[in-house]
């Protein structure tokens, strides 16, 4: 089971970590220009805070690391995240069916977050405790 954990860790990780990467450094400017239509102050700023974010927090949870802290970083991304850029009960057509999937992914990421948070530290195979 510690193996099977481990691999869930790396993708569950590794997903914030990409997005991380995207957020950073190449998708900057397509993130950026979609935060200002939605409304989002400062939306550089925003896009490189919730990048640092998922930066901190993937990793922490691929290895282990302070999960907790990790699981809070993430958790502090997706909550405002879902409900500011994907509020799909103010859109209509296409741009709600988009914000309706990108709403629900992030709640279904967001329990399993809070699911991780069950595990004792530390978690095996890891660098943390």
């Amino acid at each position: 089971m510690e193996i099977l954990q481990l691999i869930g860790r790396v993708i569950f990780g590794g997903f914030f970590l990409y997005n991380a990467l995207n957020h950073l450094f190449m998708g900057t400017d397509a993130l950026t220009g979609y935060a200002q239509y939605k409304g989002v102050p400062a939306p550089r700023l925003m896009v490189y805070l919730s990048g640092l974010l998922m930066l901190l927090g993937g990793p922490s949870i691929m290895l282990g690391f302070e999960p907790r802290w990790g699981i809070a970083l993430l958790l502090l991304f997706l909550f405002p995240v879902s409900f500011k850029m994907h509020a799909f009960w103010k859109e209509q057509g296409d741009v709600r069916l988009n914000d309706m999937i990108n709403f629900q992914k992030n709640m279904a990421l967001a329990g399993a977050a809070l699911v991780l948070l069950a595990i004792p530290e530390p978690w095996p195979l890891s660098l943390g405790g």
